[in-house]
């Protein structure tokens, strides 16, 4: 599962995009200050757009931490969407490009190898993602996680779910069900670039 994502477009350009798909993006805490950064990682703050309550479509752009800690203190970073409504605290995490680790062909590699995940025809995109308050550590999201598509399942048991820009209204909107915008994409769609690692001799990365 997801434990590292990256994020290199600016807010300006990502507000653009937003605009041009006619999604109202409300500012309550000012513009967030965002770098540019190659690695997210849990615990992390990092910029989401929260649905608004009794409001379709539209969203709240704000910085939050990824992750809240869980019932054994463990961080809640990834979050089983099959089954489930999520009629309520929907958001979108942004990003350019998501990481899956594999294990390394040569046993004295200790590091995995590592890989970047881009969406075909898309400078930057959503993940599906949901956030709630917790007691400790404020407001925090997860992300949404399924049974892998075609394009993860040679790396991983499951995979988040990220969404194109057609999607991005309807998660906004809990008046659409979960099941209709909660799906794998066609084989294809995610691009996958080894960053970290020798590559795999045989073709296919060893699954974790």
């Amino acid at each position: 599962m997801c434990n590292d994502y990256r994020l290199e477009v600016d807010i300006a350009s990502i507000m653009e995009d937003f605009d041009d798909l006619k999604i109202k993006i409300d500012l309550p805490e000012g513009t967030p200050n965002v770098a540019a950064r190659e690695d997210i990682k849990i615990t992390d703050v990092a910029p989401i757009v929260k649905s608004v309550e009794g409001v379709r479509g539209a969203g709240a752009l704000v910085n939050r931490r990824w992750s809240w800690p869980g019932p054994s203190g463990k961080p809640v970073y990834n979050y089983r969407a099959e089954g489930r409504a999520f009629a309520s605290h929907r958001c979108l995490i942004l990003a350019d490009g998501f990481y899956e680790f594999t294990d390394p062909e040569d046993p004295k590699q200790k590091r995995l190898n590592k890989w970047l995940f881009t969406l075909r025809d898309h400078r930057w995109f959503a993940i599906a993602g949901i956030w709630r308050a917790h007691e400790k550590v404020g407001e925090a999201f997860t992300m949404l996680t399924l049974d892998p598509g075609p394009d993860i399942a040679p790396f991983h048991r499951r995979q988040i779910v990220p969404l194109t820009r057609d999607q991005w209204a309807d998660w906004l909107d809990p008046t659409v069900p979960a099941g209709d915008v909660l799906q794998t994409l066609p084989a294809g769609s995610l691009i996958p670039q080894q960053v970290y690692g020798a590559p795999p001799s045989a073709g296919q990365p060893a699954l974790l």
